[in-house]
């Protein structure tokens, strides 16, 4: 799908990050916006931004893990555009740098709760809301799903199988979509370290599951991994790094969009050879 301009895109997570380096990007391709975000503020200053650039832009505050939102957001943007040729599925949370280390049978079941809720189910609710009628539609289109090198790499806690989720679910999808001979097709990018405040999303967790321990709390070696990590988040890409790797991607259909360290890449290598020489995986 090589033709934005005055073509329609979908962003959830529109506000921050990914999703609004993304919203610039598009825009300055000449593509109409509808921007989507559960922080308000923050989404009306993208809406403002993104509007100068001469587009069209509706902005929905919306709350992935909900399906009715989702669906609420596809039946605004219908209704106001007619269609629509690119849905970003981007919105996404990690409890705390902790979480990331985590162990299977430790912490709370509520970060697996609002992680999965978002991550995968918010995925899913995008894919389910918009896919149906773009294949009514007819017209050529591309579903671009946030995933993340998480995915794609071990990890036993919330964030990493959430996005491996996430990596299964739009495998499966652009399949299907081949198999179909739709106009539509799929890509998932899996970011490396990228420098956005996703570390910072428990600014956005429902109040009614809890809120995640305190640092203080945790065990030594997490702590000194989520310090470690936290600074190594702040090193890395900035999201327009990201945001023209998406671009390119829907162009090319490129299925694995991957804006990633080399050091990192290599850690998915490693994984896969692995799984080629029907290697136990290794500690990292």
């Amino acid at each position: 799908m090589r033709e934005l301009k005055d073509r329609v895109a979908v962003i959830t997570g529109a506000a921050s990050g990914i999703g609004l380096a993304t919203a610039h990007r598009l825009a300055d391709e000449g593509m109409h916006l509808v921007l989507a975000d559960i922080e308000t503020d923050a989404l009306a200053a993208a809406e403002k931004a993104i509007r100068a650039k001469g587009v069209d832009v509706l902005a929905r505050h919306t709350d992935v893990m909900s399906e009715d939102a989702v669906n609420e957001l596809a039946d605004a943007t219908f209704d106001r555009f007619g269609t629509v040729h690119v849905v970003f599925n981007n919105a996404g949370v990690a409890a705390t740098a902790a979480t990331l280390r985590a162990r299977a049978w430790e912490g709370s079941l509520a970060d697996w709760d609002w992680t999965v809720g978002v991550n995968l189910m918010g995925v899913l609710h995008g894919v389910r809301a918009f896919v149906p009628r773009m294949l009514e539609n007819g017209d050529e289109g591309h579903i671009v799903n946030t995933a993340s090198i998480a995915g794609l790499v071990s990890g036993a806690n919330p964030y990493n199988v959430s996005k491996h989720g996430v990596v299964c679910l739009t495998e499966g999808m652009y399949v299907d979509l081949k198999e179909m001979g739709a106009s539509l097709s799929a890509s998932v990018v899996c970011p490396g370290l990228i420098n956005t405040r996703i570390l910072e999303a428990e600014r956005n967790r429902p109040s009614d599951l809890g809120r995640a321990p305190d640092f203080a709390d945790l065990r030594p070696d997490v702590q000194q991994f989520a310090s470690g990590f936290e600074a190594a988040l702040k090193a890395g890409y900035g999201p327009e790094v990201v945001a023209d790797h998406v671009v390119d991607g829907i162009a090319e259909d490129r299925f694995y969009i991957l804006p990633a360290q080399p050091e990192i890449l290599a850690r998915v290598d490693d994984r896969f050879l692995g799984l080629l020489e029907r290697r136990n995986p290794t500690p990292h």
